[in-house]
């Protein structure tokens, strides 16, 4: 079927009829006629943020593309959004202005991070079967293949995090949820973890990061996401505690000042504090029926209310970009409130 793409609050929309993700197709036959373009606040007290209506068109007016990645944010304000469609990696200006997308090597990129060696950034990128360190232009400078990592295999890394000496920590998220850690040549250092419910276990261990805040005490944190929590671990892997419970499935997290963005794939983006307690809830949709619903169709699309947030990341200024796990491919560019 042909798509007719128009913008909805910043968003590409369409009729279409959609594949659910457990197998049923599902017509959706109502037709968008109008953009909305109003903006639309949501969050509470001191973190409220509102939507930027037309932020993330790429050429032609078409969709991005699948979104089952990550978003991250460089130094200079460029956004990088990972997809599962022909453009595979996007990179946009913060005004929301397509610049270029990276060749199929960077196909198919689940969860990403960020980070600077001697003034230079890389994104980290884990790509089920491999982590990729790659350059700012494209350029895949590093690799990690899980399938050849003698004794402690891995084949479904959803997630990658830095530490400030350059360690790489790996989650094979989708597989038996351990955690690889790696010095920043790519050499074997050991595996954290496993699965479970007990505390250091995961079950889907899909979202890391690196909490530099204290630089005397970094943190890996970890998106437990079945178990509906994050737990806070040292560098060497050792459990410190469960800093936060009672999530709707997180994924993926992004640190700015106090504040730490968590994506929660059941239909919104919690802020929490400094002390991992939640102080704002963005884009909380009422609509259960929504929450973590790939195909989603454009045309149910709310400005402000997500469906599935999957990536999420804070940019210097403390503006939030979130990614929707969503078969067209929805990206929300929220500024902060002043």
């Amino acid at each position: 079927m042909n798509l007719k793409a128009i913008l909805m609050g910043g968003l590409l929309l369409s009729s279409a009829s959609v594949l659910a993700h457990d197998g049923a197709e599902h017509n959706h036959a109502s037709t968008v006629t109008a953009p909305i373009t109003s903006p639309v606040q949501t969050g509470q007290g001191d973190l409220k943020y509102t939507t930027v209506p037309g932020w993330g068109k790429i050429p032609g007016n078409d969709y991005i593309g699948s979104t089952h990645g990550g978003i991250v944010v460089d130094k200079t304000g460029k956004v990088y959004v990972s997809t599962d469609g022909k453009n595979n990696l996007v990179v946009y200006s913060e005004d929301g202005k397509f610049i270029k997308s990276f060749g199929p090597e960077t196909r198919r990129i689940h969860g990403m991070n960020i980070a600077e060696e001697n003034g230079v950034e890389h994104i980290y990128a884990a790509a089920m079967g491999k982590v990729h360190k790659i350059s700012l232009d494209g350029k895949i400078v590093m690799s990690i293949d899980g399938s050849k990592q003698e004794g402690h295999k891995w084949k479904k890394a959803t997630a990658v995090a830095v530490a400030p000496n350059g360690d790489i920590f790996i989650a094979d998220g989708y597989g038996s949820s351990i955690i690889f850690k790696y010095d920043k040549t790519g050499k074997f250092i050991k595996q954290i973890g496993g699965k479970g419910k007990k505390d250091g276990q995961f079950v889907t261990s899909h979202g890391l990061a690196v909490d530099n805040r204290n630089p005397e005490k970094p943190m890996l944190v970890v998106c437990d996401r079945e178990n509906r929590r994050i737990q806070l671990l040292d560098l060497d892997g050792n459990f410190i505690k469960v800093a936060t419970t009672d999530l709707r499935r997180p994924c993926s997290l992004s640190i700015w000042g106090d504040y730490v963005a968590v994506a929660e794939l059941q239909g919104r983006v919690v802020i929490l504090d400094k002390d991992y307690k939640v102080a704002s809830k963005i884009g909380d949709n009422p609509d259960k029926k929504l929450w973590a619903r790939f195909p989603a169709a454009p045309e149910v699309w709310q400005g402000g209310i997500f469906t599935a947030p999957h990536g999420v990341s804070f940019d210097h200024k403390g503006n939030l970009y979130v990614m929707d796990w969503n078969k067209w491919g929805r990206i929300t560019k929220l500024t902060k409130d002043k």
